[in-house]
């Protein structure tokens, strides 16, 4: 089942992205093959990182809670906010 994580970062966040986005890309590393498609916010102006995406293919909600808690940047403290909602791919078919 695919979950979405919506990440949003908190404001004057971006150094704390920056410092800590190497260890957020290895731990996406074992789920790459679970990753549908995955990405930043970016400001209006298209420059900084202000949240984040990642669509993933996991067994269940609890799973799916886990793997965003245990990211880098949420025990970082990157984040205002996060959701996790399981979701269908509908298009294309």
């Amino acid at each position: 089942m695919y979950f979405v994580v919506l990440c949003e970062d908190k404001e004057a966040s971006f150094e704390l992205r920056t410092q800590t986005r190497p260890e957020h890309l290895l731990y996406l590393e074992p789920h790459l093959d679970k990753i549908l498609f995955a990405g930043p916010f970016l400001q209006k102006d298209g420059d900084n990182s202000i949240g984040g995406l990642i669509v993933i293919d996991l067994t269940d909600y609890d799973t799916a809670l886990s793997f965003a808690r245990n990211d880098p940047y949420a025990i970082a403290g990157l984040f205002a906010r996060v959701e996790v909602r399981p979701w269908r791919k509908a298009i294309p078919v």
